[in-house]
């Protein structure tokens, strides 16, 4: 198991499957906790969750309840919120099956709250609750239902929460199990975050996701035997960056080396070098297409142009004759691919260096493109024997892997790492960082920071920062090491209030680069 210093491993940042869910509330159930006790627990858990949020409440509630023991939970919210003196009602879309399900539906309706004959009007202004299957859902579920939840979305006369999945939802996979699932304004999750919450295709459902505490005690967290870790933008005041001994000269500051852009995609160096600066590495150099090389001083004087590339007829980058004459010793890090464009016989000649190359290999764009297309296609990454990050988005990773299949992205990318001994960045709304066993979830990321030119300089930062942290560990660095800078990157982009274009948001990443260092100094 390779050890996680950050973020902290709590109930707030794992992340589990369905099955690993039940199975956990299973054995406390065997430790002696009754299902009666835990379900008390939870939904008063999640009342105090809404009593603090009154305004939602004002117009009255009515709690959809299911068959199990979500609509238990639902149950008792139920019970909550109408001691406290709301307007409360019930609806059953499907005969109750548990026990206690049952009793507590017959103890609200001894103390008079009211379970409703027909549907609830979806125009009216009261609260719906969605307590009807949450994490135990694994099959389609009636479209008239969800129907009727999305019209009263969509009137938005009234909210809706959905308790830990909404109805419809693969806890999984975060797919619908039909054409549509229920669309929340607010999903609260129960005890440990649901994977399938996290990913990009549950964003249209879930609205804000937030945490409901139930007191899972550490030693069992800890029995996870892959731990996968929600990050959000709030654990940037847990972070630590090293920091380099005062008298370290700049080429024992981090060196990294850049090869990106090509006549048809110049943009693409500048970028990649905008972001390896702003990392703060103390020794940056780059091979770039003729027409950048000779331009990049004025607008990066810090870069250090070190070789060209020439281009083929189409203007896709030649690597080779430039590789031929690098010292690769120099470097901790090389970046290679952003705008390189495709030239599959290049790449065939180029292989070698790249393979024997000794420090953090970080390929990205167009090396990933040109390695599916390649003879060796994935195997490149076992043929080398040294440290290799990728950063795919969805299609080059679909390229590169077309033989993977999973639930979600989380177990595509720790599949993938596993299967081809790498670490990988996969990206998207919600990137992954994944290494063979243990995997990083970004959530709750800024939609507008979406945009050209932000991967590029992403690899550059990626890069440098990779630089830093191997001239003060060595070789000992690790892929949460990946998931700060990719965190760092994305907070920067959503901090960025001069605009969201990548130029302007390498500026504020320098920013916050030397604003968390100075306060790791402090």
């Amino acid at each position: 198991m390779k050890e996680i210093g950050w973020p902290t491993i709590d109930s707030k940042h794992l992340v589990v499957f369905s099955k690993q869910m039940l199975d956990l509330e299973n054995e406390i159930f065997s430790q002696g906790m009754p299902q009666e006790a835990l379900m008390e627990k939870v939904g008063i858990q999640l009342s105090k969750w809404l009593l603090k949020r009154k305004s939602l409440l004002k117009g009255g509630v009515i709690v959809f309840l299911g068959p199990g023991h979500n609509g238990g939970d639902g149950a008792v919210i139920a019970k909550e919120l109408f001691l406290k003196g709301y307007l409360v009602k019930l609806w059953c879309p499907f005969p109750l099956k548990k026990t206690l399900t049952i009793n507590y539906v017959n103890y609200l309706t001894s103390l008079g709250v009211e379970i409703l004959g027909e549907p609830p009007d979806p125009e009216g202004k009261d609260l719906w609750i969605d307590a009807i299957f949450g994490n135990n859902q694994n099959r389609k579920v009636d479209d008239e239902l969800i129907e009727l939840f999305n019209k009263k979305f969509k009137k938005g006369s009234g909210k809706v929460v959905s308790i830990d999945v909404p109805t419809g939802l693969c806890p999984d996979s975060g797919k619908p199990f039909s054409k549509n699932a229920v669309k929340a304004n607010y999903n609260l999750v129960i005890g440990l975050n649901k994977i399938g919450l996290l990913q990009d295709a549950a964003l249209p459902y879930i609205g804000e996701l937030h945490h409901i505490d139930i007191g899972i005690s550490r030693s069992q967290l800890c029995k996870l035997e892959s731990k996968i870790l929600k990050i959000t933008y709030q654990d940037l005041k847990t972070i630590n960056l090293p920091l380099l001994p005062k008298n370290s000269s700049k080429y024992k500051r981090g060196r990294t080396l850049l090869i990106a852009g090509s006549e048809r995609y110049p943009g693409a160096a500048h970028l990649v070098i905008k972001g390896a600066i702003s990392s703060g590495a103390g020794f940056v150099a780059a091979i770039l297409p003729d027409l950048v090389s000779k331009l990049i001083w004025q607008v990066e004087p810090e870069a250090v142009v070190v070789g060209k590339l020439s281009s083929d007829p189409n203007g896709n980058s030649i690597l080779f004759d430039a590789l031929k004459d690098i010292d690769f010793s120099n470097y901790d890090s090389i970046v290679i691919g952003p705008g390189i464009g495709l030239n599959e016989d290049d790449w065939e000649k180029s292989t070698q260096y790249l393979l024997d190359f000794k420090g953090l290999l970080i390929l990205d764009a167009d090396a990933l493109n040109r390695i599916s297309k390649s003879n060796l296609g994935p195997k490149f990454f076992l043929e080398r024997k040294y440290e290799t990050w990728i950063t795919p988005h969805d299609n080059e990773f679909m390229r590169l892997f077309p033989e993977i299949e999973c639930t979600n992205k989380i177990e595509l990318a720790i599949k993938a790492a596993k299967e081809f001994d790498i670490n990988i960045l996969l990206k998207g709304a919600n990137s992954v960082i994944a290494n063979n066993e243990n995997a990083w979830q970004l959530f709750g990321t800024d939609s507008e920071t979406a945009r050209a030119g932000l991967g590029d300089l992403l690899s550059g930062f990626i890069g440098g920062c990779s630089a830093i942290d191997l001239s003060y560990l060595g070789d000992n660095i690790k892929t949460e090491s990946l998931a700060k800078y990719v965190f760092l990157h994305s907070f920067a982009a959503s901090k960025c209030k001069k605009g969201s274009n990548a130029s302007l948001i390498g500026d504020q990443l320098s920013k916050l680069m030397r604003k968390t260092k100075t306060r790791l100094m402090l």
